[in-house]
């Protein structure tokens, strides 16, 4: 019987996966890519409520993850074309605005005294409303007028030195965010040199990251479409 069902095992051909037809393929990494954008900005948006020192420069440490939003958004605007990046954009700052109001509205409820008072919560989580907002300005704003750039980068040098359509797009987008969000959530409250430092210190510590990120836009099939 063994030797049967050997010489019948051996005569049955392998069985093989279809291939993953190309529109799954591209499917697949849209979905990475955005999943992948809207988890750093949350997860930047949380590290941001912590300064820490670095280099010598105050920074709160979403710098070290934010930055690399801007490739992350290429790289959706790469697989999936630049309405459907705006439209993710626009979808992470609503998500922003409501973890920022969850967490608002978890802080005042009532905790249950059996566990503890739970303070930390509120004061760790509980947002700074004007910070909250300029942070979501300064990050709808910037990561839309990337997406301009890098289109018109791709429709004046079609879809080569994808590496350069990054740097480009990014040295627009970064000093934008920086000093959107400096000056809304900063100036009147702070002196203004404190302001400027912050934002230099915020436009290098950036820079370093995106450089860090740009071979992340070859991780993904183009789909992006010249003049659209």
């Amino acid at each position: 019987m063994d030797i049967f069902i050997s010489i019948v095992q051996k005569k049955e051909p392998m069985l093989k996966s279809p291939p993953e037809p190309p529109g799954e393929r591209i499917i697949s990494a849209v979905a990475l890519v955005t999943a992948a954008y809207i988890a750093a900005q949350i997860l930047s948006d949380i590290a941001s409520l912590r300064i820490i020192t670095l280099a010598g420069f105050s920074v709160d440490a979403g710098t070290l993850i934010y930055p690399f939003t801007f490739t992350l958004r290429d790289l959706v605007h790469k697989t999936a074309g630049i309405r459907s990046a705006r439209r993710v954009v626009i979808t992470a700052g609503i998500i922003n605005l409501f973890m920022a109001a969850l967490f608002w509205l978890v802080a005042r409820l009532p905790p249950d005294r059996q566990v503890g008072p739970q303070a930390e919560f509120g004061i760790v989580l509980a947002p700074v409303w004007r910070i909250v907002i300029a942070s979501i300005i300064a990050e709808v704003t910037s990561e839309l007028v990337d997406g301009e750039v890098y289109q018109l980068w791709v429709n004046r040098m079609g879809l080569r030195r994808q590496w350069l359509r990054v740097v480009v797009s990014n040295s627009i987008s970064v000093p934008l965010d920086s000093a959107l969000f400096c000056s809304l959530a900063f100036i009147g409250r702070m002196p203004f040199a404190v302001v400027v430092s912050i934002f230099w210190a915020n436009c290098i510590i950036k820079g370093i990251c995106t450089a860090i990120s740009i071979p992340l836009i070859y991780l993904a099939p183009e789909r992006i479409v010249v003049g659209k």
